[in-house]
């Protein structure tokens, strides 16, 4: 199994203190990798916010032909943040990493967001394909206000390697995974989180219905649906593809991933959109166990379980910091201060949704709607 932190605030945290929620929930990974995803950054970034970030790891060679490649487009860097890097015993150090802000091609300024997004999406596609033979170029996301940052290692030595001690590096909305290497050869595009034009999730599970749903993905033509070195970041696409492709509300998603019983259905005011989603994306039905965090563009974040509910899960906070979480040890790190009689643990037909800045917790129920509200 894998370890999940995911912290939503409305002020700036430092990745460390997701880092500790993971170092207490230890006994649930191996080590074998971590990622992290910042959103709504602070710090160096904050003042970048309308220019995309690239996101990524390079060799001395292939940061040249980065280079070559973003100036032929017309990318103009304005910024660019390296970590500072304390050598650890059990860490490899590779030559480059990178969070590099550019400005739009001067054809491109004055466009609408939707081509600016496809652009980014395209750019970032033709990156990784130009140096998945050798690793010589790995990047994770190419998009505004979102950094990501992914290495082989445990957690902790990862935390002093990427100097995050003395770094001023923060964001209001950080997901860490603390990594068990199971199906899968060590891969940097196989550790969660997994990002898409404005949507990431970390998952904790297995999905067996992994190649119905990829296949299903690559089907619709969209440039993004590529990759699949492990079988949870189809959990990121099937949220983009029912938010933002098809244009559906979040809860839908949870309809999309673990379909109601055809009699449960009838119960529902929406019946004819949710036996319409059932029969129409049926392949995109997940098959768990799995906990799946996620969040979309607004900083909206959420968890939701599969059917099967055997990963555990919990969310819970004070207004203005909330945790997401695999277990009540990390959340204890992230929140000490809350009221623990509040936590949320979400079953099979449960959608957590804490919303931007963490205002308020809700949960949304597939049979019985809105039942619970935290402020």
């Amino acid at each position: 199994m894998c370890r999940l932190a995911a912290i939503t605030s409305e002020s700036y945290i430092s990745p460390l203190e997701n880092i500790a929620a993971l170092e207490a929930m230890k006994e649930g990974y191996d080590g074998s990798g971590m990622g992290l995803v910042l959103k709504n950054l602070g710090g160096e970034f904050e003042e970048l916010k309308e220019y995309p970030i690239l996101s990524g790891i390079c060799s001395r060679e292939g940061i040249k032909r980065l280079d070559e490649y973003m100036d032929h487009l017309g990318f103009k860097l304005i910024y660019t943040w390296t970590p500072k890097i304390k050598p650890v015993a059990g860490v490899k150090q590779r030559d480059y990493y990178f969070g590099r802000v550019y400005d739009y091609p001067d054809e491109y300024k004055d466009k609408p967001w939707e081509e600016k997004e496809d652009l980014l999406l395209r750019t970032r596609v033709t990156l990784r394909r130009m140096g998945e033979r050798d690793e010589s170029i790995i990047v994770f996301s190419f998009y505004p206000d979102v950094l990501i940052i992914k290495e082989v290692g445990d957690p902790v030595a990862l935390g002093e390697f990427f100097g995050f001690d003395s770094s001023n590096l923060r964001a209001k909305i950080i997901f860490a995974q603390g990594r068990q290497n199971t199906n899968y050869d060590i891969n940097l595009y196989a550790c969660h989180p997994f990002f898409i034009q404005g949507y990431g999730s970390m998952t904790n599970g297995e999905n067996t219905a992994f190649v119905p749903i990829k296949e299903f993905l690559m089907s619709r033509g969209f440039p993004g649906y590529i990759g699949y070195q492990s079988d949870s970041e189809v959990f990121t696409h099937i949220l983009h593809y029912t938010c933002k492709m098809l244009g559906l509300p979040l809860i839908y998603y949870k309809d999309v991933i673990t379909p109601l019983k055809t009699s449960e259905i009838q119960q529902r005011e929406d019946r004819d959109v949710v036996q319409m989603l059932k029969i129409t994306l049926r392949p995109l039905c997940i098959d768990g166990p799995n906990c799946v965090i996620g969040f979309v563009p607004d900083g909206t974040c959420f968890m939701v379980q599969d059917s099967k509910k055997l990963r555990p899960g919990v969310v819970g906070g004070v207004k203005g910091r909330v945790g997401l979480m695999s277990e009540e040890c990390g959340l204890d790190r992230a929140v000490p201060e809350r009221d623990r009689a509040k936590d949320t643990f979400p079953m099979k037909y449960d959608m957590v949704i804490v919303s931007p800045e963490a205002k308020e917790v809700k949960v949304w129920n597939q049979r019985y709607g809105w039942t619970t509200i935290i402020n």
